[in-house]
């Protein structure tokens, strides 16, 4: 049974989706065991609350450098005895050093059609820029922002009458589909690297 802790800095729907996914064996041979947070008032915590996950708060600013701050979250990881790391709204970029330590075993889940509308905001800025189509992607985790190789895409329609809240609820919608299919391929060992491209064994 592969052990799974969640980063997150926010709400945490993506969060919940993922145990509620467990929980519901859309998500096979896992377990969400720990919730990495690293602001003391997300909301993802009473969520974490509510599900009974246990959740570690690491503040960063107790760290004098990144580097501290992560060889601090490796450690609680190792002692957890953590397989895979998915984040879920963590607002944080991770240095080259902690991604080597969990080589392609760390995902992430971004609002958009990527490389369109990396970084924050990215259903906003989509939104505002007048775009017909956007989407969700989810990707492995390098040490750039919204840039390692992509596992699974899915479009989402812009409909002429959405308002930016619309917009946001059929992001989210297809996010919590779309996020434990990708967790599932990795646990089912179906993903193969070859350069910045994912070949889906079976798929």
């Amino acid at each position: 049974m592969k052990r799974i802790c969640v980063f997150a800095s926010g709400s945490g729907s993506n969060f919940q989706a993922i145990v509620e996914a467990v929980r519901s064996k859309k998500i096979k041979g896992a377990r969400v065991v720990l919730l990495v947070v690293d602001r003391k008032d997300a909301y993802v915590r009473v969520r974490a609350e509510r599900l009974e996950i246990p959740q570690v708060f690491v503040n960063p600013l107790d760290f004098l450098s990144r580097r501290d701050y992560e060889k601090h979250l490796l450690k609680v990881l190792r002692q957890e005895k953590i397989d895979i790391v998915v984040l879920a709204g963590y607002m944080r970029i991770l240095s080259p050093y902690f991604v080597r330590n969990f080589k392609n075993k760390i995902l992430n889940i971004h609002p958009a059609l990527l490389p369109a509308f990396k970084g924050t905001h990215a259903i906003e800025r989509a939104y505002k820029y007048g775009v017909k189509v956007t989407g969700v992607t989810v990707h492995f985790v390098d040490d750039k922002v919204d840039h390692g190789p992509i596992i699974l895409q899915e479009p989402v329609k812009v409909d002429d009458g959405d308002t930016l809240e619309d917009l946001e609820r059929k992001i989210h919608k297809v996010e919590h589909r779309l996020y434990p299919q990708a967790i599932n391929l990795l646990l089912k060992n179906k993903l193969k690297l070859r350069g910045r491209k994912v070949f889906i064994r079976g798929g």
